[in-house]
C-alpha cells in the first residue's frame, strides 16, 4: 500500500476550493435539488464593461465572397467603362489574374427612406434597406479563402486564436444556462474549418458548437443523441453525479485540470439540453404565416429559411452568438466565373430568408438588442477573370449591421470609382471586431486572455470602434 502524498499548496487549494469545474457542478446540482449550494459557473451571464446596446449576435455568413458589386455597391463607372483597362494599379498581391473592367449584370435601385441602392439579386432584402447599417469600406488583409475566414473569424489569418463567438461568450456569458452560448449552425468545413468556431486557448467552455455542416440539409442538422431511449432522465442523473465524485476525487489527489474541468461541465450542459433542444429544433409550433416569411413553403429558400428560423429561435433563447452559414460543396458565392447564375441562385436562396428574419425580429421586439451581421469573407473584383467571373478581392467590399444600436439606414464609408479599394473612412477587419464588441458592451483592450506568457485580444493589438455607425 502506498503512503498518502502530503498536500501540496495547490492540491489544498482545490479541495478547499474543490476546483473550478465542481463549482459550477455544485450550482447546477442545486437546481437539479441536490442541496449543493448555488454559486457562479462559468457561463453565467457577466457584467459588460459599458451598458450594452446588444444582447446577442446572429451572423449570417455568406461564404465565398459576395460581390459588393453586384449587390450594395453600384458603380456607374464601371457601367460606363466595361472592357476597358483599370485606370490605376492593381494590389500587388492578388490571387489570380483579372483582365479588363466587367460591368455587373444587374440593374440597381434606390430603395426605402434611406434611398439605398440596392441591386435586382435582393429584391426582398430590399424592403429592409430602411433597418440596415452598411459598411462600404471594409477591407482586409489576405486574398485566399483560409486565411480570410481565419481573419474575419479569429482577428488572425495565421495562427489558430479563439473565434469571435469565443470572445463574445467569454466576455458575456450565456442567459440560459440549457443551451450552449454559442451556436454556428451548419458551418463549412473547409478553409479552416472548426478553426473558425473554436475557442483555442481560451477554456472550452466558450467553444463553438456545430449544428450539422455545410453538407447536411438544415433538417437534417439536429443534435445527435439527443435523447437516450435506454435511461430514463433519473439514472442519468445517478450516474452522473456517480461520475462526478470520481472526477472530483481524482482532482483532489492532482489539483484542477482545465481539460477535466470542461469534460464535467460539457457533460453536464449535454445532460440539461436533453430537455431544452429539442423544443428549440421542433419548429411545428411556428405559425403558418411565420414559416412562410422565411421561405420555407419554397423548395429554394426551405434550407436557409430553416437555419434563419432556427436562428431566431435560439436568439430569443438567450443563446449569445448565433452564426448562420451559406454555403454548398459546388457554387457557394465564389464566382471566378459565370457571376452571373452564381450569384443569381445564391441571392434566390438567402434573399427572402433573411428579408423574414429581420422583420421577424423586428415584430417580436427582438432586433432591438439583436445585432445582425451581414458579409463574406472579402469582395469579388471589378476586372473580370476568365471572362465572365471576378476574383477575391479583400481591398475593399461591404458588409451591413441591422438592430443592435446601429444607425439604421445608413452608409459608412466607400471604395474608389469603380469598388476595388476601400477609400474613404476605411474599416479594417480589426475595427469591426471592436466595434461589434462595443456594441455589446465589451472594450476589445480590455477582453483579454493571458496564454503564453502574454494578454491576447480579439482585436491583437490594432482595432478602432467605429462610432459614426451607432446611434446617438
Amino acid at each position: 500500500m502506498y503512503p498518502t502524498p502530503a498536500l501540496s499548496r495547490r492540491q489544498a487549494l482545490s479541495r478547499s476550493a474543490v476546483g473550478f469545474g465542481s463549482l459550477a457542478l455544485a450550482s447546477l446540482l442545486a437546481n437539479e435539488g441536490h442541496g449543493a449550494p448555488a454559486v457562479v459557473n462559468p457561463l453565467a451571464p457577466k457584467t459588460p464593461h459599458f451598458p450594452a446596446r446588444a444582447k446577442r449576435v446572429i451572423f449570417l455568413f455568406m461564404k465565398g465572397g459576395p460581390s459588393h458589386l453586384d449587390t450594395f455597391d453600384p458603380k456607374p463607372l464601371l457601367d460606363r467603362d466595361d472592357g476597358k483597362p483599370l485606370p490605376f494599379a492593381k494590389p500587388r498581391v492578388q490571387f489570380a489574374a483579372t483582365g479588363n473592367l466587367l460591368k455587373s449584370p444587374w440593374k440597381f435601385q434606390q430603395h426605402g427612406d434611406s434611398g439605398a441602392w440596392v441591386s435586382e439579386l435582393f429584391p426582398h432584402v430590399a424592403k429592409c434597406v430602411d433597418d440596415l447599417c452598411f459598411i462600404h469600406s471594409v477591407h482586409g488583409t489576405n486574398p485566399a479563402h483560409g486565411g480570410a475566414l481565419l481573419k474575419l473569424h479569429t482577428g488572425s489569418d495565421n495562427f489558430v486564436r479563439p473565434s469571435i463567438g469565443s470572445w463574445v461568450t467569454y466576455g458575456l456569458g450565456t442567459e440560459n444556462k440549457d443551451l450552449p452560448a454559442f451556436i454556428t449552425i451548419c458551418p463549412t468545413l473547409a478553409h479552416g474549418g472548426i478553426n473558425n468556431w473554436s475557442s483555442a486557448f481560451l477554456p472550452a467552455v466558450y467553444q463553438g458548437m456545430p449544428l450539422g455542416n455545410a453538407s447536411v440539409p438544415s433538417d437534417k442538422a439536429q443534435v445527435r443523441y439527443i435523447s437516450n431511449p435506454n435511461l430514463p432522465r433519473d439514472v442519468q442523473r445517478l450516474l452522473l453525479d456517480r461520475l462526478r465524485a470520481m472526477n472530483l476525487n481524482h482532482q483532489a489527489q492532482s489539483g484542477p485540470e482545465p481539460a477535466l474541468e470542461a469534460r464535467i461541465n460539457s457533460f453536464e450542459l449535454a445532460f440539461r439540453m436533453q430537455t431544452e433542444m429539442p423544443q428549440v429544433e421542433n419548429i411545428s409550433d411556428e405559425s403558418e404565416a411565420t414559416q412562410k416569411l422565411y421561405g420555407m413553403d419554397d423548395p429554394i429558400n426551405a434550407n436557409f429559411g430553416r437555419m434563419c428560423l432556427m436562428a431566431r429561435r435560439f436568439a430569443e433563447r438567450g443563446v449569445r452568438f448565433i452564426q448562420v452559414t451559406h454555403s454548398d460543396s459546388n457554387v457557394q458565392w465564389d464566382q471566378h466565373s459565370d457571376l452571373k447564375n452564381g450569384h443569381t441562385k445564391n441571392a434566390r436562396e438567402v434573399d427572402r430568408p433573411i428579408a423574414g428574419l429581420l422583420q421577424d425580429l423586428k415584430a417580436r421586439g427582438l432586433l432591438e438588442d439583436t445585432l445582425v451581421w451581414w458579409g463574406g469573407e472579402f469582395g469579388r473584383t471589378p476586372t473580370v477573370e476568365g471572362g465572365n467571373g471576378r476574383d477575391h478581392n479583400p481591398e475593399g467590399f461591404t458588409m451591413w449591421l441591422a438592430g443592435g444600436g446601429v444607425k439604421p439606414g445608413y452608409h459608412h464609408g466607400a471604395t474608389d470609382d469603380y469598388g476595388y479599394f476601400a477609400s474613404q473612412d476605411k474599416v479594417h477587419i480589426h475595427d469591426l471586431h471592436a466595434t461589434i464588441l462595443h456594441l455589446l458592451g465589451l472594450n476589445h483592450e480590455k477582453l483579454t486572455y493571458r496564454y503564453a506568457g502574454r494578454d491576447f485580444r480579439l482585436t491583437d493589438v490594432e482595432g478602432n470602434v467605429v462610432h459614426q455607425i451607432m446611434r446617438t
